[in-house]
């Protein structure tokens, strides 16, 4: 029996780094899955279905939920569901090598090679003291950010449950996955300015990504940031106030939105924790369901750009987004080099870049004409929850309780595939061999 488990191991570990991380990945969703089927893990019956559902949107730190998490977990179901997103947000093999260090044992080539793929990095030095340094950052951050979320839910709940509360949102919130334990989501905290400021600031800071983080607290100066780091603080900066702006310009007169609330303060803070939500998290303080088609447009394009590269969040990623950008510009001005903040992108870089847009589009419109075919007459929701899955962002137009088992599934394997990337798993099957020949060039027709 050992013999056979180990000829096994053996096997599943030679599968090429990405299967390999993927299979991981299966493996925590079954775990999670059967944890919150146990029967003090629920408050309400469950399905299989709702729990591998529930599993697979937490370990991919998504957030859209077919059951309502407050009333259908326990405390212990509830515990589960935040320690996959935990898991997922900051990665399966970084939790792996970070106990490997704790412990004393060596991470080994291979393993550096799962968590490079992991951590979607070419090349990583030193990697015990880049995890150390990722969780210690990440959890100096969650600490910070629960704490003064207690402020708010403390004296709102009592102690335990406002304590329980904030470390709720405040681990979902960096995570980028917007499960709440509160029906209505946190509705209720429309005008507060705690939840305002804090929420926002841990998905904004989980979303823009690792290695970001890394320049930002020890290089500290613009002359020794990464090319990748100004990319993705320039584009960040830019969107933000972009999407804000938006949301209030389209929902400001709308009475099941920003219409509805009493005063300017309250239109202003919904306008923005709603209007940096759907890049990243999936949170609301309104009623997504009540916003106009125009809005829900600006939005699926949010969710799809998403955040930044080994990060928590989702989406083609803020740094891709820019350079397609630039590469278009510089095709219509005929330019031969794509550059920025004075360095070069190398033509393997829009090419990568190019593969990626064109695959998500080709999985983004895959899964809406799956969803179509069994729930057909909701078009704008179904494209909504697709766009939410892969860039695995959470919103819902409240369409994700209304899924049959087949819509489940389209949406978990999406949300799946958003969280690992487009490329991932095509890489891994695609061959490494370079083409020996040269084949003579023409000219096409195009455009």
């Amino acid at each position: 029996m050992k013999t056979a488990v180990k000829g096994w191991t053996a096997r599943f570990l030679s599968l090429p780094p990405p299967l390999v991380v993927a299979g991981i990945y299966i493996a925590t969703i079954t775990m999670g899955a059967s944890l919150m089927m146990l029967p003090m893990a629920q408050a309400m019956p469950m399905r299989w279905s709702d729990a591998f559902f529930m599993a697979t949107s937490a370990v991919t730190v998504t957030g859209l939920a077919v059951v309502d998490v407050g009333s259908h977990l326990s405390l212990l179901g509830q515990a589960v569901l935040v320690t996959l997103v935990q898991l997922g947000g900051l990665g399966l093999m970084t939790f792996a090598v970070l106990i490997l260090e704790i412990v004393g044992r060596p991470v080994g080539l291979m393993g550096e090679a799962y968590l490079r793929e992991d951590l979607k990095q070419n090349a990583l030095w030193r990697v015990g003291r880049l995890v150390r340094r990722i969780a210690v950052v990440v959890f100096a951050i969650e600490a910070v950010g629960i704490a003064i979320l207690c402020l708010s839910f403390i004296p709102d709940l009592g102690f335990w449950p406002g304590l329980w509360a904030a470390i709720f949102h405040g681990i979902g919130a960096f995570n980028n996955a917007g499960f709440s334990i509160f029906r209505t989501g946190l509705m209720e905290y429309v005008a507060d300015p705690i939840v305002n400021l804090v929420i926002p600031a841990l998905f904004i800071t989980g979303g823009i990504g690792y290695f970001v983080l890394h320049d930002l607290i020890y290089k500290r100066r613009w002359r020794y940031w990464s090319l990748n780091t100004r990319i993705m603080l320039a584009g960040t900066a830019v969107l933000i106030p972009w999407s804000v702006l938006m949301f209030a310009a389209l929902e400001w007169t709308n009475p099941a939105t920003l219409g509805g609330l009493d005063g300017i303060w309250p239109r202003i803070a919904a306008s923005w924790f709603q209007g940096v939500t759907p890049r990243t998290a999936g949170f609301n303080t309104l009623d997504i369901s009540g916003i106009h088609d125009s809005t829900a447009m600006l939005f699926i394009s949010l969710m799809l750009i998403g955040g930044g590269a080994t990060s928590t969040a989702g989406g083609i990623k803020v740094t891709t987004f820019v350079v397609m950008i630039l590469a278009t510009i510089a095709f219509f001005r005929r330019q031969t080099q794509l550059h920025i903040f004075g360095r070069g992108i190398g033509p393997d870089e829009v090419l990568k870049v190019m593969a990626i847009v064109a695959v998500s589009l080709v999985l983004v419109f895959c899964g809406m004409f799956l969803l179509s075919l069994s729930h057909d007459g909701h078009f704008l929701d179904i494209a909504f929850e697709v766009a939410s899955a892969f860039s695995t962002t959470g919103l819902s137009r409240n369409y994700t309780p209304e899924l049959n088992d087949f819509g489940r599934c389209v949406i978990m394997v999406i949300m799946f595939i958003g969280r690992l990337g487009p490329l991932t798993l095509g890489f891994s099957l695609a061959t490494q061999l370079s083409p020996r020949v040269r084949y003579p060039q023409e000219r096409i027709h195009i455009g």
